[in-house]
Parts: C-alpha cells; structure tokens; sequence
C-alpha cells in the first residue's frame, strides 16, 4: 500500500518514484486536482519528473473541498483566519496517516514523546475548533509518561513555576507555545532553564505587532536562558511538519519536500539559494492532495533543509502563519 511505504522512504530515489505514484493516484481519485492539472495540460502520462507535477494553489483549500474519492472525513481540520476572511478546510478521511506522519517526524527530530514532558501554551488554538496543531500537541501530551504535561490557557503564573521546578529537577522538556504567548512569558518572569526545549509555532495572531523571526527569537532565548529557539513548519492544508532547531533553518522528514517556485513565474522552478515562492511536496498527504503551493516565501539551502523568509504581501495572515520579514 501506498501510505506504508511514504514512510519507509529512505532515499531520493525512492521519494521520486513514490511522489509520482502519489500523483497518478491523486490525479485519478481527486475529482478538483485533475480540473486543475488538465488546465495545465499536465497528466500521468507525460509526467516523469517531480518537477513537472502541478502544484495546486493552497487558496482552493477555502472554497473547494479538496479530497481524494468520496470516504467521509474522519475529521475536518480549519485554519484560524482574521475576523471577515474566508478559512481553509482540510478533510481527513485517514486519521492514523496523520498521526503516523507527526509521531514519525517528532521521534527523528526530537526522540520518543514518552520520555519528555509536553507543555503547550497554545491559548489562540484552544480557543477554537478544529486546529490540527492541537490534534497533534494533544496526542503528544497523552502518549507522554509525565503526568505534568499538558495545556496552558492563559494560566501563566501556573506554568512558570511548573516549568521551573521540572526544569531544575533535569526533566526532559518541550515548551510548545504560540509567539504572543510565550512573549508574554518572558516578560513576566525570568528564567534561565537548562534542560528545556522552546519550540514557537510562529504568529501573533492580531495579539501583537508582527516581528522578524530574528528578533523573536534573540528576546525569547535571552528570556528563557536557552541558546536557541526551536521552531515547527505546518499547516492546515498539510499533513506532515518541518523542524527548526536553531538559526531559522528547517529540516523537513523522508516524506516532505519543499520546491521553490519563481515568483513571476509560477510554473518555473528556481535553483537552491534562490528566493522564491514555496511549493511543498507532503505525501502524508494522500488522500488529499501532496502537492501544494503555499503563500510563503522561502530559499532552498539543501534536498531536505530550507529557509523561511516570510510571505507573499497580498496574501492574507492565517492559522500557522510565518513571521512576516
């Protein structure tokens, strides 16, 4: 089966002969993608290379439903959006695809769930429905042994003092926390912590002034005494994430891709270092579509490392949002 092998992927070779599986299937059984790649005159047939496969515009997640065949979703996922703008709606029809994704990418990057305490300081994601990002952090805290883990609203008095005594006693940490809130971490307590993980999912959410991920980044290490903040690259529209341990530069897992497309030309590919749209290969994907093209800009550094740069001015901020430059 298809979704087995996504994740036994272990070379460049087998990731192109699968990402071209994957489009053969989803052009076949996503009734929206074909429309789509007929217009582009792009089929299975005179496709042989990734970089020929049409990446769908992520704009279509808001007003078509996107979605392999006809199985009812397990679950609908939706973005946040500002007051007055149209969201995105990503049905699921295969849970266990996106929790093998997410749980596969965390033990690479950042070992077994088990063994550390999860804290996630989320308030802008709990405060609505349907965040996949909360999907995840909510399996990662009940997989997690340490009956610590956990949630945190807008209790910031709470979770310093835990955080600090799980800290000092040498617990495994990560601090999962959306940028305003853990802002607002910082600047009501002090903290030199040495066995933690800071990991931002990026965005203010109109709770504040957007910042350059560089300025973020040098106020919350200096606040929570580490040397460098983590970050998580996801989205609604996706099924799999990319990690940043440090310095901006993300490491994406086996099954996920970036490809960077030329700004002025859509369907032109730019080589690495070069500063363009991204288009993002995820075959965790499947029963939706694995080929998107997203409104966030960025350079290729390496086959799975890149930089995020900010986001196209006209396109709206929503749910992950990516610190604007």
């Amino acid at each position: 089966m298809l979704s087995e092998r996504i994740f036994k992927i272990s070379n460049e070779q087998e990731f192109k002969e699968i990402s071209l599986q994957v489009f053969a299937f989803q052009y076949s059984n996503n009734e929206v993608y074909r429309e789509f790649c007929d217009l582009l005159k792009q089929t299975p047939n005179n496709t042989s290379r990734i970089e020929e496969i049409p990446f769908l515009p992520i704009e279509f997640f808001k007003k078509r439903k996107i979605v392999c065949g006809h199985q009812k979703p397990e679950i609908t996922f939706t973005s946040s959006g500002t007051s007055g703008n149209q969201t995105s709606k990503h049905l699921v029809s295969n849970l266990k695809i996106y929790e093998d994704s997410f749980l596969k990418a965390f033990e690479e990057f950042y070992g077994n769930p088990e063994e550390i305490v999860i804290l996630a300081l989320l308030p802008a994601y709990l405060e609505r429905q349907g965040s996949s990002l909360i999907y995840m952090a909510d399996s990662f805290i009940k997989k997690s042994k340490h009956p610590e883990s956990g949630f945190y609203l807008n209790n910031l008095e709470e979770l310093q003092q835990k955080l600090k005594t799980l800290d000092k006693n040498g617990k495994k940490i990560l601090l999962l926390g959306v940028s305003f809130a853990l802002l607002d971490l910082v600047e009501n307590y002090d903290f030199n912590l040495q066995n933690t993980v800071v990991m931002e999912t990026g965005g203010m959410k109109g709770r504040r002034k957007e910042m350059i991920r560089e300025e973020l980044h040098k106020i919350l290490a200096a606040g929570f005494g580490v040397k460098h903040i983590h970050s998580e690259y996801g989205m609604t529209e996706l099924l799999s994430q990319a990690y940043s341990k440090s310095n901006g530069i993300f490491e994406c897992p086996a099954w996920m891709r970036l490809l960077i497309r030329d700004p002025e030309d859509p369907l032109s590919l730019l080589p690495k270092g070069k500063t363009g749209g991204i288009n993002v290969i995820d075959l965790a994907n499947l029963n939706s579509c694995s080929f998107i093209a997203t409104q966030d800009l960025g350079k290729k550094i390496s086959a799975n490392q890149f930089e995020i740069l900010g986001r196209f001015d006209n396109s709206d901020i929503r749910g992950c949002n990516l610190l604007v430059l």
